[in-house]
């Protein structure tokens, strides 16, 4: 029986990973069958070649996988990788033809797993397992390692002077850019490589910095600190982490706080920011060994340690790393307060076009960025919840442009913007429990398995209403930060409910706003120097009546009228596909980065299935008149492709834009168990929904989406719920 490498229980039949661990180790495949793949592992690989349909990529000699193009998180076309190129994937099945359908993988470089395996067939072991028997078997392993593999216990004595233990105070990996990361080194690598230090320096691996040849080093946990701080070198000054990407290969001391720490297969990471950024710090005990288990997210530490550079990320191994107490770590603390402070406040707000509505609400606004800025200096991550519209996928767009280039300062590790920032659509009008929960479970596996900070939540266009309490409350529980930017007017509920709130009632304001105009000043304040990219997003929120002002910033940055609309159109029909999926890369390249063509592409599949969804439902729509008022009512279940392009909010939208006469006009969509309603009054849907519980009071009707114009009741009671409904609506004309 073997053991789990993260987490040491017991594992049967020998393997060496536990099941809730399997996705947090990468594999390097061994095998000769594509029977002998484990379904849902990360597996290394080598990028065999393309075809139209996606990437096939050898995970072994013989055994190629396809990683089809619907698996992608990007476009095809724009995926980087060349035959020949290392990759990692995740295996989603075998066939029983033999067939391997690999999906994408975010993570990409083993550091940003906790653990690396050899999977030989169907046994799996540690890398350096597999290194100790091939020096073996050629008769060429060294003294460390006979020390540590082959000496019997009563020879302990005579083999001490070559142990191979490594101290706290001895780099934890001494190689170069060609090597393989920290987390795949192994302990007769660092012996290996400790032991070829020593013989350049003429003294062993074991005699420590002050000389004392012939005392061997033994370090357990519970002296490492003692060890670490006898070890600082007292003439080594502080620098800034923000300055390490020129000092790649020098000795340098940083002082700050611990963000986060992760146990690899290797060293124990502990990522450190100081007032200047942000670096990786590794410090090695023995493969898979918490170093410093003293030391927490947090705790202010100051660390020796030589600059490295792997695969273009700046990284410290640590020679010795200390805890900082009383008034060292309060001015540590002190230092990054000040440096917050000074970074994370705008310094004002200059909404787009000039805004007047927009810039009644330049506290709130100016809350809200200074909260999103701090989260980045924090290494905190943000969540971007919004709704799977075209004015929500503008806003959550506006809100990412600004805040990766922050991000990617910030961090040393290139791959951080995906660390720290996620958008996630909704595709429901509100933040209810479902999206709550999903947020807080994954939140807390990112801090208990990942000892991550909890997040930084940024609700736009959603979140603000009664409907949404339930959802923030859940959150609230966690004590984590929430930020709601809405264009609408917020229930007063929702004001004490989050902590940061922007919207037109709170500072009175009466303005016809899209949340994506909102939003895309907000991302001018969080970073200026993005604001060239975002000055047509407003225009591109607006589906009718775009105010002047937009309609000429978009004009001054180059998008007329017919460009903006491709653009409002072809979002529109991605945020329906995959509506769950952030499409960060395809977005992007809509919004900012298309010449054209993909747009137009995009938006004239959007207006043909439009425009055969609307033929179809005017053929059957019914009209009646109630009370002076104009109905067109439309059974949604018989008459629309419910589960295909246009979703029923927008398919009502056009209908009501397109047939709506004079101002006592409604349309109304109703399906099996929820209604959709547009009028051309200043009617309240909660309101309508109100009023139709009293008229069929067995129906349980009630408001599941103010923004929307959503109401839902009893699928048995869909008849009573119509005529209710279209009585209310008709009262509040």
């Amino acid at each position: 029986m073997g053991s789990c490498i993260i987490c040491g229980v017991d594992v049967d039949g020998g393997g060496r990973i536990c099941d809730p661990h399997q996705e947090d180790v990468v594999f390097d495949f061994r095998g000769n069958s594509p029977d002998q793949l484990v379904s849902d592992r990360f597996y290394r690989g080598v990028v065999d070649g393309y075809a139209e349909f996606g990437v096939f990529v050898d995970l072994a000699p013989g055994v190629t996988g396809l990683l089809h193009r619907s698996e992608l998180d990007r476009r095809l076309d724009s995926l980087d990788w060349e035959p020949g190129d290392e990759v990692v994937v995740q295996v989603k099945g075998v066939r029983d033809n033999g067939n391997i359908d690999l999906a994408w993988s975010i993570r990409q470089a083993d550091r940003e797993f906790r653990g690396v395996l050899v999977q030989d067939g169907d046994t799996e072991h540690l890398p350096d397992e597999e290194d100790e028997e091939g020096e073996e078997d050629d008769g060429e392993a060294d003294a460390e390692s006979v020390a540590k593999n082959d000496a019997e216990p009563d020879a302990e004595a005579d083999a001490e002077p070559v142990e191979s233990d490594v101290s706290d105070d001895e780099p934890a990996d001494e190689s170069d850019d060609d090597t393989p990361e920290f987390d795949e080194v192994d302990e007769t690598g660092e012996a290996d490589a400790g032991a070829d230090e020593a013989n350049e320096a003429g003294e062993t691996a074991e005699a420590d910095e002050a000389g004392e040849t012939g005392e061997t080093v033994e370090t357990t946990e519970s002296d490492a600190s003692e060890t670490a701080a006898d070890d600082l070198d007292d003439d080594r000054e502080r620098v800034g982490i923000g300055t390490l990407a020129d000092a790649v290969g020098d000795a340098v001391r940083i002082d700050g706080e611990v963000v986060s720490v992760r146990q690899t297969g290797g060293p124990t990471v502990f990522e450190v920011r100081d007032e200047t950024g942000v670096v990786d710090v590794a410090a090695f005990v023995e493969p898979g060994v918490r170093a410093y288990p003293d030391v927490e997210v947090g705790d202010a530490v100051r660390i020796d340690g030589e600059v490295e550079s792997h695969r273009g990320d700046v990284q410290v191994e640590s020679e010795a790393l200390v805890l900082l107490e009383g008034e060292e770590a309060e001015t540590v603390r002190r230092r990054l307060a000040e440096a917050l402070t000074a970074e994370a406040r705008p310094e004002g707000l200059q909404p787009l076009a000039g805004d007047e509505a927009v810039a009644e609400l330049a506290d709130g606004l100016l809350d809200a960025a200074e909260a999103i800025r701090r989260a980045v200096l924090e290494s905190r991550p943000i969540v971007v919840r919004h709704p799977a519209t075209a004015d929500g996928y503008v806003a959550g767009a506006a809100v990412e442009r600004a805040v990766l280039p922050l991000i990617r300062e910030e961090h040393a590790k290139s791959d951080a913007e995906y660390h720290y920032f996620t958008r996630r659509p909704l595709d429901d009008p509100v933040y209810g429990m479902d999206a709550a929960t999903n947020d807080a479970t994954r939140m807390l596996q990112d801090r208990d398995r990942h000892d991550e900070q909890l997040p930084l939540f940024l609700l736009v266009g959603t979140g603000s209403t009664v409907e949404s309490a339930d959802g923030i409350d859940l959150l609230s529980v966690y004590g984590v930060d929430a930020v709601v930017v809405d264009a609408e007017v917020a229930d007063p509920e929702t004001r004490d409910a989050v902590d940061t709130l922007v919207s037109p009632e709170i500072d009175g304001v009466d303005a016809d706003l899209s949340t994506g105009a909102l939003v895309a000043s907000l991302a001018s304040a969080v970073n200026d120097e993005v604001r060239a990219d975002l000055r047509h997003l407003p225009a591109v929120s607006y589906w009718a009546e775009t105010p002047d002002r937009y309609v000429e910033l978009a004009r001054d940055a180059g998008y007329d009228a017919e460009r903006v609309a491709e653009l409002r159109e072809a979002v529109a029909l991605e945020a329906y596909y995959q509506s769950y999926q952030d499409k960060r890369e395809l977005v992007a390249d809509l919004l900012f980065e298309d010449g054209g063509n993909l747009a137009a592409h995009v938006s004239e599949q959007f207006r043909e299935k439009l425009e055969t969804e609307v033929n179809t439902a005017t053929e059957n729509v019914v009209t009646e008149a109630v009370d002076g008022v104009e109905f067109a009512v439309l059974d949604t279940d018989g008459y629309t492709h419910r589960y295909d392009f246009p979703p029923t909010p927008l398919l009502l939208d056009d209908l009501h834009r397109r047939n709506a006469n004079g101002e006592a006009y409604a349309t109304v969509g109703i399906g099996t168990d929820e209604l959709y309603v547009r009028t051309n009054a200043d009617v309240s849907v909660r309101d309508v929904a109100e009023r139709a519980a009293e008229l069929a009071p067995n129906a349980d009707v009630a408001t599941a989406g103010l923004r929307e114009g959503k109401i839902e009741f009893l699928s048995g009671e869909r008849d009573a719920v119509e005529d209710a409904v279209v009585a209310a609506v008709a009262e509040a004309f």
